[in-house]
């Protein structure tokens, strides 16, 4: 179990090394891969199972002592996520396949790798954490809705279908881990530990598998996608830390926020750009998958190196001791 746990850190720590790992050799190789195409539903399944396993209901205290963060946090997620993607489809001019996908990217929730990263940048984790609990319980609502608005021009949207998809692939799993937490707390808790690496290998599959499905669309239209998603990730860290400055809160929950809105679930993008458009959709949400894991620890360090103004923590205080 010790070495499993060992192995669990490392591949945290080395997820964005590995990821990129995973899509050259598939590119290479993509006939090696191409078979995992059938699992990807199933094994995104497993990684929110795990998320399941993890979650507690203090993690959603905070949204009922201090709401205002949250609120932001949430507003920003699912405005400026869809909207800029929308923008960067039109100007770059991206074909309908690949505008679809970067729209559904901007529509899906934040991924949970954020939540380590706003640990590690000094920012607000106990909001970080309700944020992606909270962004991910309304995703079979807000995803669909959003994607038929903005993505209908490009691709036909079948709401209900995706509703569907999102609740089986991501609600279901997140259930079924958090009623297996409550009644065998001894043993979950024995081996949470290695969950992480069992999340990382499950995504490095799915990475594999549509980067294998796109080998020949990577070189033809990889290049700008990759231009596409740094940009839509860019804007997503900027303006949602620029919206919680606007709104007053203090510096840990603007680093929350930030990271929160610009890390998206890549892995639930894949599986729905698969299930419900082509390969080449996914294409983006691949992309994604690798940049933000790239992107969020340069921030994070960049801001762990950098205090948190002293007002912010005198406001905190005061928060929590009210």
């Amino acid at each position: 179990m010790k070495t499993l746990e060992k192995l669990s850190v490392l591949a945290g720590k080395y997820f964005a090394l590995l990821v990129i790992l995973a899509a050259v050799i598939a590119f290479l190789v993509p006939s090696a891969f191409i078979v995992f195409g059938g699992y990807i539903t199933i094994l995104l399944g497993i990684v929110m199972f795990g998320m399941g396993l993890t979650l507690k209901p203090v993690d959603f205290k905070l949204v009922f002592t201090n709401p205002l963060p949250a609120i932001v946090g949430i507003c920003a997620q699912y405005t400026i996520m869809p909207l800029v993607a929308f923008g960067l489809a039109y100007l770059l001019r991206l074909p309908p396949e690949l505008a679809a996908g970067l729209v559904l990217l901007g529509c899906v929730p934040g991924g949970t790798a954020s939540n380590v990263m706003v640990y590690l940048a000094k920012g607000n984790v106990a909001l970080s954490v309700a944020m992606t609990s909270l962004s991910t319980m309304l995703a079979p609502i807000m995803t669909p809705l959003l994607l038929y608005l903005l993505a209908g021009q490009w691709l036909p949207v079948d709401p209900l279908a995706m509703f569907m998809s999102i609740i089986q692939v991501i609600i279901f799993p997140i259930i079924l881990g958090f009623i297996i937490q409550k009644l065998f707390p001894a043993a979950v808790e024995k081996g949470v530990t290695v969950v992480p690496l069992i999340s990382v290998v499950a995504i490095l599959i799915i990475v594999s598998a549509v980067t294998a499905a796109n080998a020949g669309n990577v070189v033809t239209a990889g290049f700008l996608v990759f231009i596409a998603v740094f940009l839509h990730n860019g804007f997503g860290l900027l303006l949602g830390y620029l919206a919680a400055l606007m709104m007053g809160l203090t510096e840990n929950d603007r680093r929350a926020i930030s990271i929160e809105v610009g890390m998206q679930n890549s892995g639930l993008g894949v599986a729905l750009a698969t299930a419900h458009f082509s390969p080449l959709a996914a294409l983006p949400s691949v992309w994604g998958a690798i940049w933000h894991n790239i992107s969020g620890p340069i921030l994070a360090t960049f801001w762990a190196n950098k205090a948190v103004p002293t007002t912010s923590n005198k406001v905190e205080k005061k928060v929590i001791n009210e």
